[in-house]
């Protein structure tokens, strides 16, 4: 039996639920969804744990590792879950040669200075552009009370230049399922207006997409990423990499291996899908 993650807001999986469930079953496996933090549920009847829709976990971040190690085993792997999902992994990637979006990294108690230009503030663990913001005057007050205000709840910050390319381009996920590339969206710019914004939703998003192909550039930057996963790529059964448009080509915003939204409605090989499910059912052995 697969217990396939999800949060309280979405008991029953996201919009991509009803695919993955059918193509797990599909491939000879027993999966249903379950609420990560419930305190009724016996995690030791499971084989493993697909974590899915765990979207309340950037404010319990500790309570959420400490339960990922208790499960049985997860797809895709805990030390890879603990390793992405604090953004703090984007020097890991820089470090391996992977072109990212600049980061500086502000732990509490650090002082910081904004840059000069388009800059965003945002904590290292978040989700969904949640206490996310957009400032374009160095002096902006609003940015040093956001990081003040991470920095409170025992947050690093990170500060980033807001690229211009994406007012144009938008933004690029390339999903890979099973390992092997699978499809591409472009998504509207999140941070259109300047200030701190609130959490996204997967239906906002959703309404502002298209199915793309994926450039040569695209697919090395995101090669090049999930290559330099702990451990390499093999190990995952699913990932998608975020990328916006650099100076001298594109670069790497996120690389998502936890609970990203995987568009497989959008996926152009019906098969795709079912790739990902047979690599999970692999996995669980």
């Amino acid at each position: 039996m697969i217990g396939v993650a999800t949060c309280a807001a979405v008991p029953d999986l996201d919009e991509d639920g009803g695919l993955l469930l059918a193509a797990l079953h599909e491939a000879g496996a027993r999966a249903r969804p379950v609420v990560w933090d419930d305190p009724a549920v016996d995690w030791a009847a499971f084989d493993a744990v697909l974590v899915r829709s765990t979207w309340d976990y950037p404010l319990r971040h500790a309570e959420f590792l400490r339960w990922a190690r208790g499960c049985p085993r997860t797809v895709n792997p805990v030390d890879v879950l603990a390793w992405n999902t604090d953004k703090r992994y984007l020097d890991d990637l820089a470090r391996a040669g992977v072109p990212t979006v600049p980061t500086v990294l502000v732990p509490p108690g650090t002082a910081w200075t904004a840059p000069d230009g388009d800059h965003v503030v945002k904590p290292t663990v978040s989700g969904s552009a949640a206490d996310t913001g957009r400032f374009r005057d160095r002096g902006d007050p609003e940015a040093a009370a956001l990081v003040a205000r991470l920095h409170a709840q025992g947050r690093t910050a990170m500060v980033q230049p807001y690229l211009p390319g994406i007012e144009a381009e938008g933004e690029t996920s390339v999903v890979f399922l099973g390992g092997v590339l699978s499809h591409a969206v472009r998504r509207a710019p999140l941070l259109t207006a300047t200030g701190v914004r609130a959490a996204v939703g997967v239906a906002d998003v959703l309404a502002e997409l298209r199915a793309v192909p994926v450039t040569g550039a695209q697919r090395a930057v995101a090669e090049a990423a999930l290559d330099a996963v702990p451990g390499g790529r093999d190990r995952l059964s699913y990932a998608r990499v975020d990328l916006v448009p650099g100076p001298a080509g594109p670069v790497l915003l996120e690389l998502e291996a936890t609970d990203c939204f995987l568009f497989l409605s959008v996926a152009a090989e019906p098969a795709a899908v079912a790739r990902m499910a047979a690599h999970v059912v692999t996995e669980v052995g």
